[in-house]
């Protein structure tokens, strides 16, 4: 049979002509390799099993589940063969409790609540947990005068204990990887990573240094302790201080009236502000450069953490009763002072622990936060709908929970660290104090020389910080410092007008009781 586009001919048939092709639309998807493209009519499209359905679409509702959907769709996971790199960062949660009876420290997948690792070896404190450099994890030790420090993949194996003068009671890292902060009883110590030196002792506190943390840019550090008092620390001026001299914090906040249970610094570095919260029933909300108070809220309890969105649009407060509130920062402008009312904001509270609660975390994109709690349980929420995502159940009263962006080194299981950690040292200037010391290598400390009538670069910083606080204020103030020289001028000019009319009243009563003649 002849096909209407073959012609006979007598040297054989015609070569076939290409078949034309049909170019797919972009957001099509390409067909199966076996039937109908899905959806084709007549092809049943196969869905998942509910066991392989993520856990928090069960019992939560149509909406959110599709709103989950669409976070997982970002999350990191392996892609297949493809040596172990990740796709997109993966967010984690990092706990840890008071018992440790299985583990010190686990991390789950934040989405799916898969376990990703666990250490073992001690338990950790609270406000006592920190990654250093993306390569090692720290755990102060409770009640004991040690810092663990893992690989972050050598889980089983504790790398090293960082002996301490005494019980450590916060721990923290900077950013930049380069510095160590520990407080403890009312001091706070500072290690220099690279080479283990303690370079200074910072005693301003009364009593014992309850939370430390620094700055994004780790430019400045803050310090809460049971003494009421929060300090906000220049790192710049602490390490180039006159050793005879006692180094200052760069502000002293002083209005709570209470012992210091959280603090969080947001971003912006040194125009950072900064969210601390009280037993005195009180969250107040700080300006680094300028170290003015912002806003303090009045809450029924006492709060016990506190964290802040990236965007900074909501404050998270955790109260000694178990319940969790969340406060508008963009919905009061101009009121330095509010009560928060339950009754009235009952829309902005999370209900679902039974004690108190000891730590907040938000996400990366300001979908759902993580709390952990006495009742030995670590929840997950979603922030729109106030609706519990997942619980997990702990062996005893949770001292660490928060989100982070897992490292590289997290989940890939050839990485080792770039250099090992140092041994670090528990007294000032090293083997002068009784330390051992270390051959081989030499230190070099740079800005502590005099440049001669030149300002030095803390000078200069000073300055810097002077005049983006005076421009900051201004743009954010208004022209306050206007409003209250015309706001003055109407007063006089009331006080005169009063003065006026005094004078006209005792002129006509003098004219109308005069006797006539």
């Amino acid at each position: 049979m002849t096909r209407p586009w073959e012609a006979p001919s007598a040297g054989g048939p015609a070569p076939r002509p290409p078949r034309p092709t049909r170019r797919r639309p972009a957001l099509e998807p390409p067909p199966r390799a076996h039937g109908r493209a899905p959806g084709a009519r007549g092809q049943h499209v196969a869905s998942a099993p509910p066991a392989a359905q993520a856990p928090w679409r069960r019992g939560v509702g149509g909406a959110l589940a599709r709103g989950a959907g669409a976070r997982l769709a970002g999350v990191t996971h392996f892609r297949g063969g493809g040596g172990g790199k990740m796709a997109a960062p993966m967010e984690v949660a990092v706990c840890t409790d008071s018992a440790a009876q299985l583990w010190s420290c686990v991390v789950w997948e934040l989405h799916s609540g898969a376990n990703l690792l666990t250490y073992r070896g001690g338990q950790a404190g609270p406000r006592g947990l920190a990654l250093l450099n993306g390569e090692y994890l720290l755990a102060a030790q409770l009640g004991k005068n040690y810092i663990s420090a893992w690989e972050l993949q050598r889980k089983d194996q504790l790398q090293q204990k960082i002996m301490c003068p005494g019980p450590v009671t916060c721990l923290t890292t900077s950013p930049n990887g380069l510095y160590v902060l520990a407080g403890i009883a009312e001091s706070i110590y500072l290690w220099e990573v690279s080479t283990g030196n303690l370079l200074v002792i910072l005693s301003r506190h009364y009593q014992d240094v309850s939370c430390l943390q620094f700055t994004g840019d780790s430019s400045h550090f803050l310090s809460g302790g049971k003494d009421c008092l929060v300090l906000a620390w220049s790192l710049c001026s602490v390490l180039q201080v006159d050793p005879s001299r006692t180094p200052a914090p760069r502000h002293v906040w002083s209005r709570h009236t209470l012992p210091i249970t959280d603090l969080h610094c947001g971003f912006g570095g040194p125009l950072a502000r900064v969210a601390t919260s009280s037993l005195d029933q009180t969250v107040k909300l700080w300006e680094v450069s300028s170290g003015e108070l912002l806003l303090s809220v009045l809450f029924d309890v006492g709060i016990m953490a506190v964290t802040m969105d990236l965007a900074e649009h909501h404050l998270f407060c955790g109260g000694s009763d178990g319940s969790i509130f969340q406060v508008d920062l963009c919905t009061w402008p101009g009121q330095r002072e509010k009560s928060f009312q339950p009754e009235q904001d009952n829309g902005k509270v999370f209900r679902g622990h039974r004690n108190q609660v000891t730590c907040l975390s938000v996400s990366t994109d300001g979908s759902v936060l993580l709390s952990g709690s006495h009742d030995e349980t670590v929840r997950l929420w979603d922030i729109q709908s106030k609706q519990c995502i997942r619980t997990v159940t702990l062996k005893g009263p949770v001292t660490n929970a928060s989100i982070m962006l897992a490292p590289v080194s997290m989940l890939s299981s050839d990485f080792r660290p770039g250099l090992p950690l140092p041994h670090f040292n528990k007294h000032l200037l090293g083997a002068e104090h009784g330390d051992e010391p270390h051959r081989g290598g030499f230190t070099l400390r740079l800005g502590l020389h005099q440049q001669g009538s030149e300002p030095s670069h803390l000078e200069r910083a000073e300055q810097l910080h002077a005049v983006m606080s005076s421009t900051m204020e201004k743009s954010v103030l208004g022209g306050q410092d206007q409003l209250r020289i015309r706001v003055a001028e109407l007063e006089d000019e009331v006080h005169n007008l009063r003065k006026v009319n005094r004078d006209l009243f005792d002129f006509s009563t003098r004219i109308i009781t005069r006797p006539a003649k």
